[in-house]
């Protein structure tokens, strides 16, 4: 199975997605599921669990958030219930584990990145198709190095690249089934690197909408 693990929606201050437009977009490009993983906060992955039974999507939206810890990012996958932003890395990574959820340490090596602190999470994100400087390569090189489980994604703000990320898994069609995947390394990472076009295009909209806000 196939999956993108890192899109923003419209819930987070930094992309103007729709729900419904990730949904259908991320069908349209042949994935088996997504996480709608926004900036602290899981509304819009539960929100897109809900549209995507309503709309009879073949889609497996798995619930989870982005959030900012002290030390970098972190993907929490399986949580229903914001867990709090401006903790610690490994605190968060607690609470992650306390709720049944999953953490998988997000581009550890771009600047909102826990760096090598990546290795106490369940998971790390080696692949993320927004990091065009190597870091990839170092988050693949610590993962294996500390025998964890690796992850891709998009890290999709905008449409077009949705899916370019991604993360193939062998599991069965169920959110149980993928977390346990994800945890036992069941996985691999995979996907191409943004289109310095659709850089440009995130800027430009990132700009308006500070412009808007202001």
């Amino acid at each position: 199975m196939r999956f993108d693990l890192h899109i923003h929606s419209n819930h987070s201050n930094d992309s103007s997605l729709a729900i419904d437009d990730i949904l259908k977009q991320a069908v349209k490009k042949g994935l088996d599921g997504i996480t709608i993983c926004d900036h602290n906060t899981v509304e819009g992955s539960l929100l897109g669990i809900r549209r995507s039974r309503e709309l009879n999507l073949p889609l497996l939206v798995l619930p989870g958030m982005e959030i900012t810890t002290t030390e970098g990012h972190l993907i929490v996958l399986g949580v229903r219930e914001n867990i709090p932003s401006k903790l610690s890395f490994l605190e968060t990574i607690r609470l992650t584990r306390q709720r049944g959820g999953v953490a998988i340490a997000a581009h550890p090596f771009k600047r909102v990145g826990a760096g090598y602190d990546a290795k106490y999470a369940d998971a790390i994100e080696t692949f993320n198709s927004r990091c065009i400087f190597g870091e990839n390569t170092k988050a693949k090189k610590m993962a294996q190095e500390s025998g964890k489980p690796e992850v891709g994604g998009s890290d999709s703000h905008i449409l077009s690249t949705i899916g370019l990320g991604f993360t193939n898994i062998d599991a069965e069609s169920n959110e149980e089934s993928v977390l346990s995947a994800i945890r036992e390394g069941r996985t691999r990472s995979s996907g191409q690197i943004i289109p310095l076009s659709a850089i440009f295009t995130q800027v430009v909209r990132g700009l308006f909408r500070r412009i808007y806000r202001i």
